[in-house]
């Protein structure tokens, strides 16, 4: 792929994580490993993801005047991606609590810190210019994500969305997105819909979203993934791995469609990039170290083809 530009406005977290055998119930405690840290932030990581798989990719976000702070900027910038507008501000840089199953599921709890304070008043309007995809989450306070799609869509970039963590979203925030990206339960807390159980209420469920959008992407996790919009609809399975840590396989998703959009993919090329970039981040520990490239990604394409 020919690289394009990305722009990603969003979270920047050191991730802070334990392997349990399994979750605690409510009220319980249960006995980890090491405690380990990794740069993370849903908002980093598909920053992070799109570099790796060959975007030209800024960054903007807040982070703490600690060290935190500084070593995830100086992590962005070890992966080429611009950090202008990444300011150090008089807050704590945001931590992500997760623990992590014998099984590769993951549980996170998110301290937003200098994220929260990410406002519409801090986005430059020339930084949205020269992108071709302006890729946005739901870590940072909703009525910045809602400037930056406007301020995407008013550049002419393809605005994307990944609604997570889940949660209601305003009308006028769906009319500037132009993707919209979800897991089940996500779909289901933007369509105000029951989580679907089968690929197939997961294509309705999708059908419903894109009334809203232009083009919605339900992933199923190894069930795969069904999409709906204005270039049609379809389903792609899953490729098979063996899961260790799931926790930014879906930034690495979001990663690789933004990149290949950005690219100039037909989408449903685009789609299977991206779901290859996703198995991939699960078979591997930690948010970003997790995050492959993109001859990792041809090579388990080139396989599943073969």
């Amino acid at each position: 792929m020919e690289p394009g530009s990305v722009l990603v406005v969003g979270s920047l977290n050191m991730d802070l994580v334990v392997a349990v055998e399994r979750h605690p119930k409510p009220g319980e405690t249960v006995i980890g490993g090491d405690l380990q840290r990794f740069p993370g932030g849903k908002g980093a990581n598909q920053a992070v993801a799109a570099a790796r798989l060959g975007a030209r990719v800024r960054m903007v976000g807040r982070v703490g005047a600690d060290a935190y702070g500084a070593e995830l900027k100086r992590g962005l910038e070890a992966e080429g991606i611009e950090t202008a507008e990444v300011a150090e501000i008089e807050a704590p840089t945001g931590v992500a609590l997760i623990s992590v199953s014998a099984d590769g599921q993951n549980a996170i709890v998110v301290s937003p810190g200098a994220n929260a304070r990410l406002r519409p008043e801090d986005l430059n309007p020339e930084r949205f210019a020269e992108a071709a995809v302006v890729v946005l989450q739901l870590e940072t306070p909703l009525e910045t994500v809602r400037r930056a799609a406007e301020l995407g869509r008013a550049a002419g970039a393809r605005v994307l969305l990944n609604a997570a963590p889940a949660q209601e979203l305003p009308a006028e925030l769906l009319a500037a997105v132009d993707v919209l990206v979800v897991n089940e339960f996500e779909a289901a807390r933007v369509a105000g819909a029951p989580e679907p159980e089968t690929p197939e209420e997961a294509l309705a469920l999708a059908r419903e979203l894109a009334r809203r959008v232009p083009l919605a992407v339900v992933t199923l996790g190894a069930r795969g993934l069904v999409w709906a919009g204005t270039e049609g609809e379809g389903a792609l399975p899953a490729f098979k791995v063996k899961p260790v840590d799931t926790t930014a396989a879906g930034d690495a998703f979001v990663g690789g469609l933004a990149a290949a959009l950005a690219a100039g993919e037909p989408l449903e090329a685009a789609l299977r990039f991206a779901s290859a970039a996703g198995a991939l981040a699960a078979t591997r520990p930690g948010a970003q170290p997790s995050l492959p490239t993109a001859d990792e990604v041809a090579g388990l394409l080139s396989r599943r083809a073969g």
